[in-house]
C-alpha cells in the first residue's frame, strides 16, 4: 500500500475521530445547560404534516429583523394548517400521563388590527377532545412608525412582528398516557384563515397545593374568584396588610382574581404570598383603552417572597395600553419561586440586595424576561442578585438581562447608583426572543453566566 496514501486516511480517520468526540461532547455539555422544566416541548415541525400541512423553514437570510413567522419561531420553523382536515400530530413519548398543554401559535391578525379569537381543535388518540382556545389579541404589532413602542397596531403602516401567542388549558377528560397520540386538528368550526403551530409544551401539573399553616386567604378579605367585572385590588391589599401585621402568609386560594391596572398593581412589603400552584391561582391584571393613569407592576414587592401563582393580563401592546410590568421586587432577602408569567411589558424587573427568581416560566410578553438592575431599589442596590433554572420565550426585549446603571438624569434632578454587584444568572433557557438578546450584560462586578441555553433570537 501507497504509504502517503495510509498517511492522508490515517490523518482524516484521526479527525474523524476528533469530530465525533467533540460533537458528543457538545451534545453532553448542550443537554446539561438551560433549565430542568416540568414540561416537555415538542416542536411544530417535528410533527407528522396531516392532510397537506406544511412545515415552513427559515432557509434565506432575513432581510429584515420582524420579516417572517420562521424567524421568531422557536427552531425557527413550524408548521402551517390552512385548509379544513389539516393537522399536525406528535407522539406522546415523555413517559408520564399528559393533564394540561400550552400551545404557542399564530392566526391572523384582524383586518384593522387588534388580533381576533378562534379556536383549534385537540384530537387524542385520532378522538376529538376538545376545542382549544387560541387568539391573535396579544401579539403583533407593525414596523410602522414606532418601534420603540411596540404599540402600532394597525396592519397598514408596515410589517408585522410578534406573531406568536401562547395559550394553555388543562386537557378535558383523561390524561394523555405514554404512547398515545396529540394532534391539533383545523375543521370546520376552526374559522380563522390559518392556525401556524410552533411548538407544545406537554405538562402533568401536580394538584393543587392547600392552604399552608399560619396563613390568612384573600377570600376571607372580600376577594372573588373567576368574575372579570370584580376588583380585588383592595380585597389583596387588605389580606397583605394584615398578613403583615399578624406574621402570616397571604394565601391565594384556585380561582382567577382581577385587579385593576389604574390602581397602580400590588405593593405589599415583608410578607410571603403563596398560591396553589401556577396552574391554579391567577392574578390577572385588567385595562382598557383610554386608561392612562396609575398602572404599575402587577407586583410591587419590598422584601417579600412569591411563590406558584400565574400572572397575566390583558395588554395588546408594550407602551400605549396601561401596560407595565409583572414582577419588581427589591429590598433584602426576596424570593420569586415557581411563577409563570406572560402577556405583561416585562417579566421581572428587580433589584434589592440578597435576592432570587427560581424555577419560573416567562411567555409572550412585550419586553424583558428576566432583568436584574439597581434602579428599581430605593437605595439604588443591586446585589447578590440569583436568576436560576427559569424558562423564558417569545420576549419583545432581552430573554434575560443584568442591567446596572451608573447615572440617571430626569430634567434638573440627577439620580446616582451603586454599581451592581455578585449577579448570578445559571441554568436559564431562553428561546426566540423577538425583539432583544438572549442576555444582556450590561456593566456590574462579579458577575457569574454560566450554563444558560440561548437560541432562536430574532435580531
Amino acid at each position: 500500500m501507497d504509504m502517503t496514501c495510509l498517511k492522508i486516511n490515517l490523518r482524516k480517520f484521526v479527525c474523524l475521530m476528533a469530530m465525533l468526540l467533540t460533537l458528543g461532547s457538545l451534545n453532553e455539555v448542550r443537554a446539561s445547560m438551560g433549565a430542568n422544566t416540568p414540561f416537555v416541548s415538542y416542536e411544530g415541525e417535528s410533527g407528522f404534516a396531516g392532510n397537506g400541512a406544511t412545515i415552513y423553514y427559515l432557509t434565506n437570510p432575513p432581510t429584515s429583523p420582524y420579516s417572517s413567522p420562521e424567524l421568531e419561531a422557536s427552531g425557527h420553523a413550524f408548521m402551517a394548517l390552512a385548509s379544513t382536515g389539516q393537522y399536525v400530530q406528535w407522539t406522546n413519548n415523555t413517559g408520564q400521563n399528559i393533564a394540561a398543554i400550552n400551545l404557542r401559535s399564530c392566526i391572523p391578525d384582524a383586518p384593522t388590527g387588534g388580533g381576533i379569537s378562534n379556536t383549534i381543535d385537540l384530537y387524542v388518540n385520532g378522538a376529538f377532545r376538545q376545542a382549544f382556545s387560541v387568539n391573535s389579541k396579544q401579539n403583533y404589532c407593525y414596523e410602522g412608525t414606532n418601534y420603540n413602542g411596540q404599540s402600532d397596531k394597525n396592519p397598514a403602516d408596515g410589517d408585522a412582528r410578534y406573531f406568536w401567542n401562547d395559550t394553555h388549558a388543562p386537557v378535558t377528560g383523561a390524561a394523555i398516557t405514554p404512547g398515545q397520540t396529540i394532534r391539533f386538528q383545523m375543521d370546520s368550526s376552526n374559522t380563522a384563515a390559518f392556525y401556524d403551530i410552533d411548538v407544545v409544551d406537554l405538562e402533568n401539573p401536580p394538584g393543587p397545593l392547600s392552604q399552608p399553616a399560619n396563613s390568612l386567604s384573600i377570600s376571607s378579605y372580600g376577594a372573588l374568584s373567576n368574575n372579570p367585572s370584580f376588583d380585588n385590588t383592595s380585597a389583596f391589599s387588605s389580606c397583605f396588610n394584615a398578613a403583615r401585621l399578624q406574621g402570616k402568609i397571604a394565601w391565594i386560594p384556585p380561582g382567577t382574581y382581577y385587579i385593576s391596572a389604574i390602581n397602580g398593581g400590588l405593593n405589599p412589603t415583608g410578607i410571603t404570598i403563596a398560591g396553589a400552584g401556577m396552574w391554579y391561582s391567577t392574578i390577572f391584571r385588567v385595562t382598557a383603552p383610554g386608561n392612562n393613569i396609575g398602572v404599575g407592576n402587577i407586583i410591587n414587592a419590598v422584601s417579600c417572597t412569591l411563590s406558584n401563582v400565574l400572572l397575566d393580563c390583558n395588554s395588546w401592546s408594550r407602551d400605549g395600553a396601561n401596560n407595565d410590568g409583572a414582577i419588581d421586587f427589591s429590598g433584602t432577602n426576596w424570593i420569586v419561586n415557581n411563577v409563570w408569567i406572560q402577556h405583561t411589558t416585562s417579566s421581572f424587573w428587580c433589584a434589592g440586595v440578597n435576592g432570587i427568581a427560581e424555577n419560573c416560566r416567562t411567555l409572550s410578553t412585550w419586553a424583558d424576561g428576566g432583568n436584574f438592575n439597581n434602579v428599581q431599589s430605593d437605595n439604588g442596590l443591586g446585589m447578590n442578585l440569583v436568576y436560576s433554572n427559569n424558562f423564558v420565550r417569545g420576549t419583545g426585549d432581552d430573554a434575560m438581562a443584568i442591567n446596572s446603571v451608573h447615572v440617571n438624569m430626569y430634567g434638573t434632578t440627577t439620580n446616582y447608583y451603586t454599581m451592581m454587584s455578585n449577579i448570578t444568572y445559571v441554568n436559564n433557557t431562553a428561546v426566540a426572543a423577538w425583539g432583544g438578546k438572549g442576555i444582556g450584560i450590561y456593566g456590574g462586578t462579579n458577575v457569574f453566566v454560566a450554563n444558560n441555553l440561548l437560541q432562536d433570537t430574532a435580531r
